[in-house]
């Protein structure tokens, strides 16, 4: 990775045939973002924008390790994570496609129906759509199993009723893939589970109310459903086999760079403005910069798994809870170093510190919360 700062990641192994690729992305973002100062470049993957989006998607980097019968272009895990690296690096605003590049079209490709995924994957791949994701629900906590909005069967389809929390991009997204409750006799809250594809722009009885954050954004929101009705070739999948198929699509959700990048902005402005006679600036940076590269030795190794077809769960897991540790003490470490007053109008360097302090408590709540996954990690390793 490599910013106009004077920071530089090298690859622990070199690129190879990825070196291209790697340039070619470079150079696009050099062209389309020369003007976007730190502070916008801190809101990373969060940052959305459909005609840079759009952009991508014609230069052939959204989906594209997916068949080409959905518009991909069958590349390599490897390929793709060279891309996110240098899109999350520069802090691109690739918000309004990332959930569904990430997650929402291979889950559609798997298990949706066939001529519902043949129409919206392709548009999927050239940035035309934002998803949404319909898990967290009011007194919901971090217990996914326990959420209660409904889906009712009825003639051609279903009617859902229920509300959907801290669901992020709801107020931009055409589509919401939802987990909901199909069956409440089952004698398990892990079954009776399913999922559905809800049109968000269309769907009658469904209200989208904006929830503020610490910096004042509107990105999360709440989703009520009233008496919704959901077409019967939008179920995803198998009716009941909703927790399987959304523990799947957590895996994708926790793996990514994004999951240790998403301060990256502020690091980079920090060995801008070190000191070079004050150790300490050295020492904290150096242990920031050695963290950072162990933590992308762990998440490229997942881009492999995923690419030999194996199942990378709990590594996933490790990475997402490590980056969110390491995510949350830049912050921290830029304020011992250089003592700012925070205030969003000031320079460039204090407006991104000020920014990414109010941004990175929801970091460890984001693709599950520290305790979840530490429980999964246990499971994993045997001890619990």
């Amino acid at each position: 990775m490599e910013t106009a700062s004077k920071l530089v990641i090298r690859p622990a192994e070199p690129d190879g045939d990825l070196a291209p690729l790697r340039e070619a992305v470079r150079a696009f973002l050099a062209r389309t973002m020369a003007d976007r100062p730190p502070q916008l470049r801190a809101k990373s993957w969060s940052g959305a924008d459909r005609e840079f989006s759009c952009a991508l998607g014609a230069q052939g980097w959204i989906g594209m390790t997916w068949p080409k019968a959905y518009g991909g272009q069958e590349r390599s895990m490897l390929e793709r994570y060279v891309v996110l690296e240098e899109l999350l690096a520069a802090g691109a605003p690739v918000g309004a496609h990332w959930v569904a590049e990430r997650q929402s079209g291979p889950l559609l490709m798997r298990y949706a129906d066939k001529a519902v995924a043949r129409d919206i994957v392709p548009r999927i791949v050239r940035g035309e759509l934002t998803f949404c994701i319909g898990m967290s629900e009011p007194d919901s906590g971090s217990d996914l199993a326990s959420i209660r909005t409904r889906a009712d069967r009825v003639d051609g389809g279903w009617v859902v009723n229920g509300t959907k929390l801290w669901t992020s991009s709801a107020h931009r997204a055409e589509y919401m893939i939802a987990l909901v409750r199909t069956d409440r006799n089952a004698d398990d809250k892990h079954k009776g589970l399913s999922q559905f594809l809800i049109d968000m722009k269309t769907s009658q009885g469904l209200q989208v109310r904006p929830i503020r954050n610490l910096g004042g954004e509107e990105s999360f929101n709440e989703v009520v459903f009233e008496d919704v009705f959901v077409p019967e070739n939008m179920l995803i999948g198998t009716e009941g086999e909703g927790w399987a198929q959304v523990t799947a699509e957590l895996t994708f959700e926790r793996s990514g760079p994004e999951r240790y990048l998403s301060s990256y902005a502020l690091l980079t402005e920090m060995v801008d403005h070190a000191d070079a006679d004050d150790p300490r600036h050295a020492v904290e940076i150096g242990r920031l910069v050695a963290e950072l590269s162990t933590l992308r030795q762990m998440s490229r190794g997942i881009a492999a798994m995923l690419n030999r077809g194996e199942n990378p769960q709990l590594a996933a897991a490790n990475v997402k809870d490590l980056g969110a540790l390491f995510e949350q003490r830049i912050p921290e470490v830029a304020h011992q170093l250089f003592d700012h007053e925070l205030r969003a109008g000031g320079s460039p360097f204090v407006a991104t510190h000020c920014y990414l302090t109010q941004a990175v408590p929801s970091f460890s709540l984001r693709g599950g919360t520290r305790e979840i996954l530490r429980g999964i990690i246990a499971r994993g390793l045997g001890v619990r």
